[in-house]
């Protein structure tokens, strides 16, 4: 707070202020009187004590009544600013201060870091006593940083969530495809087999080993593994590996939506149906009241599917 050099001291106090105000509306200090819930006499002489401490004369009386002289009207111009500040002023004392409610939150698939932050950007417009923190450095373990305590909220793909600690709720599901160059040997058939990814060569982000385990599962079952798999750390990288006709990559649609079109890549699909990987959010009980927020704002913010056709 500022120095204040010397405290203000008006002639005028609020009292006179008031009784000016309701002399200058009612015309008469009889109806003054009213307005005010005092006598007529006690009008009279708190209007005769504030012209004496302001030195001036304000009302000048008339057949129409009291006319607020030059002084008066002056008076009644500030003191109606004056009045109407002083009601704000103790308003805004009254309201309690909103501290900033500091949410640390992670995503355990880097794929929605290309849309999560305008995502928050809007959320924050709407909240802004709220405090979002991305906490990219448990990407890799966001359900232990829960538990931990580490961070507050957490969106999740295939993280499994202990049951009972944390609260979880389903937000959407996206899809995951199979991109390839047209010269590659599978870029003919119009869906992938799960013998057709056991032979080929399939490239990845650097996905979590949870993730990696439900793809697995998802894909091969209980039966044999692909024998060869390599991980790439950019999906430029990815895409670049798979455009030379070296292997078949695994990305989710959001991320391999923007790179088609041009007709050097193509989006397979397994013959088995659409692979959709559901997306919770999951948070600590004492962040409930911004998770519920942050849930209702991810619903309506998900992008929506960029690669089209049947699914």
């Amino acid at each position: 707070m500022g120095h204040i050099a010397s405290i203000p001291r008006p002639r005028l106090e609020l009292r006179d202020l008031q009784v000016v105000l309701a002399v200058a509306a009612a015309g008469t200090t009889a109806a003054a009187a009213s307005t005010l819930h005092l006598s007529q006499p006690a009008v009279s002489r708190a209007l005769l004590a504030a012209e004496e401490r302001l030195g001036a004369r304000l009302f000048d009386r008339s057949p129409r009544g009291l006319q607020a002289t030059s002084a008066g009207e002056q008076l009644v111009a500030g003191a109606t600013r004056l009045l109407a500040e002083l009601v704000e002023i103790e308003r805004r004392a009254r309201a309690p201060v909103a501290r900033p409610t500091r949410v640390r939150l992670v995503c355990e698939c880097y794929t929605a870091y290309h849309w999560l932050p305008t995502a928050l950007a809007e959320l924050r417009t709407g909240l802004p006593n709220l405090d979002l923190v991305l906490a990219v450095e448990h990407t890799r373990s966001p359900v232990e940083a829960l538990v931990a305590g580490a961070i507050d909220i957490a969106l999740l793909t295939t993280g499994e969530v202990p049951p009972g600690e944390l609260a979880t709720q389903p937000l959407f599901a996206d899809e995951i495809v199979f991109v390839v160059s047209p010269a590659h040997e599978l870029a003919k058939k119009p869906t992938l087999t799960r013998d057709d990814l056991r032979k080929a060569r399939l490239i990845t982000g650097e996905t979590p080993e949870a993730e990696t385990r439900w793809f697995v599962t998802r894909v091969f079952g209980r039966g044999p593994r692909p024998g060869r798999a390599q991980r790439l750390p950019l999906t430029e990288a990815i895409l670049d590996v798979a455009r030379a006709g070296m292997g078949v990559a695994v990305l989710s649609e959001w991320m391999a939506g923007p790179h088609l079109g041009r007709g050097d890549l193509l989006v397979k699909r397994l013959s088995s149906g659409p692979l959709r990987r559901p997306w919770r959010l999951a948070w600590r009980r004492e962040a409930e009241e911004p998770a519920r927020v942050l849930l209702a704002a991810l619903k309506s913010a998900a992008p929506a599917p960029m690669i089209t056709g049947k699914r």
